[in-house]
């Protein structure tokens, strides 16, 4: 074989050889682009299902904040209702007429009085239980009492009707704002099921 021949067979060989490598390579990358599309659906099937349940979930806390709030808001709504049911019920006790509210305050009087005894305080703006009421009252209890239940001339309380029994340093409070904050104590949880059920 002379030289030409030579070359020309290890020509032959080497191009044999860069197809071979080129077809390899052709199929390796066939192979790794196959791969890769199907890593890459797989990879969209996941993100898809992923956004799906992020997206459930956030429906689900957007849903649960929404209750939430609406809960916070009805229940708002309800104790201000409630508030406005005591409100007006201590108006209309303050602003009973003569007859009814004194006979009231009498039953009341009577049932605190202790000693007979104690200094009673008014409101400011009490006009009703006065002397002429006390001077009356004492003769209705002078029996088994002392009967000398005296109005206070100096002292009037921060109250918006009924009164304060006092004593030393005992005070009974049965003004209209403890009455009625202590009716709405007993009778809130049945009025709030009267009105909203």
């Amino acid at each position: 074989m002379n030289a030409e021949q030579v070359v020309q067979k290890i020509l032959s060989e080497a191009n044999a050889k860069a197809e071979k490598i080129v077809d390899d390579a052709k199929a390796k990358a066939a192979e790794q682009a196959s791969q890769l599309e199907n890593e890459m659906t797989a990879f969209d099937a996941e993100t898809g299902r992923l956004a799906e349940a992020a997206a459930e979930d956030k429906l689900q806390r957007m849903l649960a904040n929404a209750r939430m709030t609406h809960g916070k808001q009805t229940l708002a709504a309800k104790v201000a209702i409630l508030d406005d049911v005591f409100k007006q019920a201590k108006k209309a006790v303050n602003m009973l007429p003569d007859e009814p509210y004194l006979s009231l305050m009498t039953a009341l009087m009577k049932r605190s009085v202790e000693t007979g005894d104690e200094e009673v305080i008014v409101g400011k703006d009490e006009q009703r239980i006065n002397e002429q009421f006390i001077s009356g009252l004492n003769r209705e209890i002078g029996s088994g009492f002392k009967g000398n239940l005296r109005l206070s001339s100096g002292r009037r309380a921060d109250i918006t009707g009924g009164f304060i029994l006092s004593r030393g340093k005992v005070q009974i409070n049965a003004s209209t704002d403890v009455l009625i904050e202590s009716l709405r104590e007993s009778m809130e949880i049945e009025l709030a099921q009267m009105l909203f059920e």
